[in-house]
């Protein structure tokens, strides 16, 4: 039976309003919750199944090549895929492990290394060759020291003992700018600037503007990069010299006086350092600046020195000798004008004495004797008191050294010395005097009839 409805005064009937039952909102809110529930579960699902799956850790190279310098980077290897079995399961990659290789300490050199095409090989350099099994004995042998003008440089440090003759070239060679390799050049072109020692001075500059002269070049006396390139000094000028039985058999003292000298049986070398020496045509205090640590003064058979290399010129007949008295010089020309040889010389101390003008040459003698006469030397006291004339054996120390080139006039000749370190620093007692490797040199240069000239 329907309600009836409420009659409001002053206007139309209205209807009351319907009330909706709880259990209604009950199923709702438990429906909004489960909906709710529902659609989150849905979405985790949904998002699991659409991502993809993370690939598989990729294994590290077996190994890798090592190169002299950089290390390579690692290269990526794929991953290592298994086609699916028979039953549908995937079968996960093999791990395999890796051994990283010890770290490579970049090389000093550039030497190149062996690589191999297995990578899983290191390769390793190769060994440098051997340059040679000769014995080496190393001494802190101080560095010898020339003087300003050309470059400083060190001497050889090692010396070859044992009687090697496989020298290592590098070790007995001097750079074309030291001042030692530079006067033993000009020695091997006939060229002297007295006893090589390594020192500038007036002899050296004279000796290279005799090169200069000979090879046309304007002469200056310096060694300019023109001189240097047709010299060609530097290399391997030093070489090795063992003492012998026979060296230290001719090693006698020298007396002092004119009789003692007349009654011995040789006047030969008073000491090894002077034997080496002037074999080498060098001053005695660079041949101990070569050998520091020998001492001279009790050497035994088979030491070795180390002592500059000499080379003996090209044997060509001088036609005209010529001496410059004001220079100090003697040179020696060929029948072409062609300068031969040069040397520093020593001339006589009394100006009226010295005989200027065209001389020849008269006679010629290796190792002669010599004739003391004590007229000729008023100012010795001990020739005052000798009433006859001696004879002197013959040797380096001789007083006319080992060779003698006479003169057509009574008395005068050019000789050696036994003071090569002297010649051209003094005056000598008359005649023109040389060292003695320079005097047998031009000996062997000259005979009876060759002009000599001398210039004041």
């Amino acid at each position: 039976m329907p309600r009836p409805s409420i009659q409001l005064s002053g206007g139309k009937p209205r209807r009351r309003p319907s009330v909706v039952p709880p259990w209604i909102w009950f199923l709702l809110l438990a429906g909004l919750i489960g909906g709710g529930w529902g659609v989150s579960q849905y979405w985790n699902r949904s998002r699991s199944t659409d991502r993809t799956p993370s690939p598989a850790p990729v294994p590290a190279p077996v190994a890798q090549v090592v190169t002299n310098a950089v290390t390579a980077p690692r290269p990526v290897v794929p991953p290592t895929v298994v086609p699916p079995s028979a039953s549908n399961r995937v079968v996960a990659p093999v791990e395999r492990r890796v051994v990283e290789p010890p770290p490579v300490r970049p090389a000093l050199t550039n030497r190149p290394v062996a690589t191999s095409r297995n990578t899983n090989v290191i390769a390793a350099p190769i060994p440098s060759p051997v340059l040679t099994n000769a014995p080496v004995v190393s001494s802190n042998r101080p560095a010898l020291r020339v003087e300003s003008g050309l470059v400083r440089t060190n001497a050889p440090r090692e010396v070859v003992v044992a009687g090697t003759n496989e020298l290592d070239s590098a070790r007995w060679s001097l750079p074309a700018t030291n001042r030692i390799a530079l006067q033993i050049a000009l020695a091997a072109r006939g060229i002297s600037s007295g006893s090589i020692d390594g020192l500038p001075g007036a002899q050296t500059e004279s000796a290279i503007r005799a090169f200069q002269l000979q090879q046309g070049l304007e002469s200056t006396g310096r060694p300019d990069s023109e001189t240097l390139r047709r010299l060609q000094p530097g290399g391997r000028c030093l070489t090795a010299r063992r003492i012998t039985e026979a060296d230290l058999a001719r090693i006698r003292p020298i007396p002092t006086t004119w009789l003692g000298k007349s009654q011995s049986p040789r006047l030969d070398y008073e000491s090894v350092l002077e034997l080496v020496a002037e074999e080498a045509q060098s001053h005695p205090r660079l041949i101990r600046q070569l050998n520091p640590t020998v001492n001279f003064d009790a050497l035994q058979p088979g030491v070795e020195l180390v002592v500059p290399k000499i080379e003996t010129p090209p044997v060509r007949q001088a036609s005209v000798v010529r001496i410059n008295l004001s220079q100090r010089w003697l040179r020696a020309f060929d029948d072409r004008g062609f300068l031969l040889l040069h040397f520093p010389c020593s001339i006589g101390r009394i100006a009226e004495k010295r005989p200027v003008g065209e001389l020849q040459v008269l006679v010629t003698a290796k190792d002669p004797n010599y004739t003391f006469d004590p007229a000729v030397f008023p100012e010795s006291a001990e020739a005052r008191g000798i009433r006859t004339k001696l004879i002197l054996p013959p040797g380096p120390n001789n007083p006319v050294g080992v060779a003698w080139i006479g003169l057509n006039r009574p008395g005068f000749g050019i000789h050696g010395t036994p003071g090569p370190e002297q010649v051209g620093r003094t005056e000598s007692h008359g005649c023109f005097r040389l060292a003695n490797w320079n005097a047998e040199l031009l000996r062997r240069r000259v005979k009876p009839g060759t002009t000599v000239v001398v210039e004041p």
